[in-house]
């Protein structure tokens, strides 16, 4: 990189923020643990302030940190407007903020909104009231089939494997479409609408910036009164606004209340929807009368293929314009196998859904890794996502360039989705391994005691300690390429540059700001311009194979 300062380009206000933010989620639990007890807290988020502000990144994302069973992970939420005693009290939580606040970083927090933990006191309540309560009506409760109801409702199933529909000993059955202990609300009943307002402001109030609302196209449901459809039924509806589960058009009537107290605070708060939606369906959750914006997964559910690159780019832009947000892009999250993991295995035959899962099947070897090519590949597959128009969301511990742990003994998993799918599942642990922060110690410097998961002997070479003191490092690179990017980001446009190569994607913004990647192995000349940056080696004006480099002309 040049020593030529660039200077800082004005394109966002307090109000847009997120437009084209670079968000960096923590998933506390594995993040940083101040008190010794395996688990990451919030003060281990505090004590790292300085590391994410050496990070260049605009936002944190926190995943939920709420009271928990830890069914899932922390998405099976006990209390949604308290801390998990095991993560810290709600003064820790404030003095985090005031932390990440004080250092320049905004923070967005998990909202899970589709269901509560069975421990929460609502769903205590309902068990104890009788059907056709008050209580009971606050969650999907449905008579089971059958003289007896002894029968469940229907033959539907979860997400995560097994009966979606779990009796509670009085003929009746209750909705849980991800886990049991997950039960589904009824976003019907306006006592689940008005706490839930209630909960957006608890944390609006606290100074929380932003939400990311799980599962956000499953709140709104149409079940008959009479029996109910078929699993291959509901399988085989037309994905038309009018589902019966998931992604019906009445969904965006919550979240047009929700914007009302999103617009009652200056900044107004923002929102990210987890939809898995049709891609041409996302633009409604990502509408400015609703939630804001709405993540797209293409690329992370892509190979490292130019072609398939560029066609979800354009793609992607052209949804933005249509909703007059802005994007966002991912490539690794808490629920996906890391891309650094993903791009170093064959290319996939058509047969696989998500990069990966044969491999962990498989045993997770990291022998079977191809770790160097998966890393160059990695790296460049980012430059490329700072560099496109929108707001880019980093995993915790894609800054060290880390690989999925994939062989956890099963002994010491945790996810459900292992459990209830046996051989077809292992689940998502792997990504969720306590980072590294040190060469050495029990947990790499994670804490004083152990990690939750265990870590492998090769963290000590990709630990914070290390790469930090290295100028090559993967560490290094995300800091020079945050930083660059804060400085040139400009109007959310790009125009594509013509390269003569199937192989090669370019782009200029329109400040200059070009952005060229090589996907195949064969160098590329870069054009003219002033090299700022680049994760692969550039010799005579050419690219080597595999890289990504950022001019300004």
């Amino acid at each position: 990189m040049t020593d030529t300062a660039v200077q800082p380009a004005a394109t966002t206000t307090d109000e847009t923020w997120w437009r084209q933010a670079s968000v960096y989620q923590v998933y506390p639990r594995s993040f940083a643990d101040a008190d010794g007890d395996g688990i990451g807290d919030l003060p281990g988020v505090t004590a790292r302030v300085p590391y994410l502000a050496s990070l260049g990144i605009e936002a944190v994302w926190l995943s939920p940190f709420y009271p928990s069973a830890l069914a899932d992970g922390g998405y099976d939420v006990d209390d949604y407007r308290d801390v998990d005693p095991r993560l810290g009290t709600l003064d820790d939580f404030d003095e985090m903020v005031a932390a990440l606040h004080g250092a320049g970083i905004r923070v967005i927090v998990d909202v899970v909104p589709n269901h509560t933990s069975d421990r929460h006191a609502w769903f205590r309540e309902a068990l104890a009231s009788p059907a056709g309560s008050p209580a009971r009506d606050r969650y999907v409760f449905r008579d089971g089939s059958g003289p007896d109801g002894s029968e469940a409702p229907a033959d539907w199933v979860s997400i995560f494997g097994g009966p979606a529909w779990t009796a509670v000993g009085d003929g009746q059955w209750y909705l849980h479409n991800f886990a049991a202990e997950q039960p589904d609300l009824n976003w019907a009943n306006r006592e689940v609408r008005d706490d839930f307002l209630h909960t957006l402001r608890f944390w609006s109030d606290r100074g929380v910036d932003g939400f990311r609302i799980d599962v956000a196209h499953g709140l709104a449901k149409d079940l008959p009164s009479g029996p109910l459809p078929s699993w291959a039924e509901v399988l085989a509806a037309p994905k038309d606004g009018q589902h019966i589960l998931w992604d019906r058009d009445d969904v965006h009537e919550i979240y047009a209340e929700w914007r009302k107290v999103f617009d009652e605070y200056t900044p107004a708060r923002t929102a990210v929807a987890e939809a898995w939606v049709a891609a041409d369906r996302r633009a409604r959750y990502a509408s400015a009368e609703g939630l804001g914006q709405a993540f797209n997964f293409d690329l992370l559910e892509a190979d490292f293929d130019a072609q398939q690159f560029r066609t979800i780019i354009e793609f992607n832009l052209g949804l933005a314009e249509q909703s007059g947000s802005s994007t966002t892009w991912v490539f690794s999250n808490h629920d996906v196998v890391r891309h650094a993991t993903r791009y170093a295995l064959p290319a996939r035959d058509g047969s696989e859904q998500k990069q990966g899962a044969a491999w962990l099947l498989a045993g997770g070897s990291q022998a079977d890794l191809d770790r160097a090519l998966g890393l160059r590949r990695a790296q460049a597959a980012t430059l490329l996502e700072l560099a496109l128009p929108g707001s880019a969301y980093l995993y915790q511990g894609e800054e060290l360039g880390l690989h999925e742990v994939g062989d956890i003994p099963d002994a010491e998993r945790q996810d459900p989705a292992f459990f209830r799918n046996p051989g077809v599942d292992v689940g998502r642990d792997g990504c969720r391994v306590p980072i590294p922060w040190t060469r050495q110690g029990s947990s790499f410097g994670f804490g004083e005691g152990g990690s939750h998961l265990p870590q492998p002997a090769w963290f000590a070479d990709v630990s914070v300690e290390a790469e930090d003191a290295d100028p090559d490092s993967t560490l290094n690179l995300y800091r020079k390429a945050l930083g660059l990017r804060g400085q040139l980001q400009s109007e959310e446009h790009l125009e594509w540059l013509e390269t003569g190569r199937d192989d090669v994607l370019a782009f200029r913004r329109p400040n200059g700001w070009t952005s060229v990647t090589v996907f195949g192995d064969e160098p590329y000349a870069l054009p003219a311009g002033e090299l700022l940056l680049a994760s692969a080696p550039v010799a005579d004006g050419a690219l080597s194979g595999v890289g990504t480099a950022w001019l300004r002309s």
